[in-house]
């Protein structure tokens, strides 16, 4: 029986970052996407965002590639949300992510960090963000006993 544990952050954006996600869809949209992952069996440990873009840590199973796990989620909810016409226009998600791989003793900080985007986002912009985000993937890590 094959054993899979790879977390990973995923991050995604409005199409040309359109500050969309308001308070009034923003938890509706989530909800949705939680709920249609959960259906696919993709496991989603912690999801929030901010106007423009989604973060999400999630469980890779041993059957689903990262890109499977985006079309999936992206596609359905863009889908879903036009169906709904939860917004007067087409609605759609930027064609890039992000996605990083996250450690066991890493998951409490990114948690952390996913649920506190719109305080976060007071201070730092999504181009910031994505550029701390990229730097510091590709910076070496040492942890001290």
């Amino acid at each position: 029986m094959s054993y899979v544990n790879v977390m990973l952050h995923l991050v995604w954006c409005t199409k040309d970052r359109l500050p969309l996600l308001t308070a009034n869809v923003k938890p509706t949209i989530l909800n949705h996407i939680r709920q249609n992952a959960m259906a696919k069996g993709i496991f989603i440990d912690t999801l929030d965002g901010h106007r423009d873009h989604i973060h999400a840590l999630i469980g890779l199973n041993a059957e689903m590639s990262v890109s499977k796990v985006m079309q999936l989620i992206k596609g359905e909810s863009s889908f879903w949300i036009n169906r709904e016409r939860l917004f007067t226009h087409s609605f759609e998600w930027a064609v890039d992510y992000f996605a990083i791989s996250v450690s066991q003793s890493s998951l409490e900080r990114v948690r952390f960090y996913i649920r506190n985007q719109e305080h976060h986002h007071k201070n730092v912009s999504f181009k910031d963000e994505y550029e701390q985000l990229k730097k510091h993937c590709e910076t070496p890590h040492t942890t001290t006993s």
